[in-house]
């Protein structure tokens, strides 16, 4: 097994993740492509946790490069010889898996809390609040229940699907992270098996 290539792989895989992270948040901010709900601060306070822009985004995406960098460095620093740089690399790279770790968690956790939270919504008493929060989630098997947010049109749908998107995706991230901790830590122990004449798969 390559440990430097499946990092690559690993880092490729999860710089797509955390540009749909980043989207998928971007478009909680507008219900029905509307932007008038964030300017009337008409939307759930979890869309302002930046759980995707950041989270599942931006502290993604510098670990992601780290593991893409792994294959095709220039190891040379560590005692002195070449094999022996690369395992340090390959262990160095665990510190920014747990970066990953910590970004993809907190994507997931806030997406979780968002669901349970539902949207904002404007109820038949022309109120503005969460109109499902005491639910305790279970209007979200209570296809039914989604009557009572009059405004946004399909906003609990907007605010399902794309906090449900966010939970995957940071699911995804957290799995991927993990992944890349053991095999850095496999890496750096058991040696950096590739060779510069290594084929790429990813």
């Amino acid at each position: 097994m390559c440990y430097g290539q499946c990092a690559r792989c690993i880092g490729v895989s999860l710089v797509s993740l955390a540009v749909l992270c980043i989207v998928a948040n971007i478009l909680l901010y507008f219900p029905n492509g509307e932007t008038k709900y964030a300017a009337e601060n008409h939307l759930s306070q979890f869309v302002w946790y930046f759980s995707g822009i950041v989270g599942g985004g931006l502290l993604i995406l510098p670990p992601a490069f780290v593991f893409m960098g792994l294959e095709r460095g220039d190891y040379c620093g560590c005692c002195g010889t070449v094999e022996c740089g690369k395992r340090c690399a390959m262990l160095s790279s665990v510190v920014a898996a747990l970066v990953g770790i910590a970004g993809s968690g907190y994507c997931v956790v806030m997406a979780a809390l968002g669901l349970v939270a539902g949207p904002v919504c404007r109820d038949a008493y022309n109120q503005w609040n969460y109109t499902f929060v005491h639910s305790e989630g279970e209007y979200l098997f209570d296809k039914s229940s989604w009557s009572q947010c009059i405004e946004p049109k399909n906003g609990v749908e907007w605010n399902i699907s794309l906090f449900s998107i966010l939970l995957a995706l940071g699911g995804i991230e957290f799995i991927l992270c993990l992944v890349q901790v053991i095999n850095g830590m496999l890496g750096g122990i058991c040696g950096y098996c590739c060779t510069h004449h290594q084929q790429y798969d990813c």
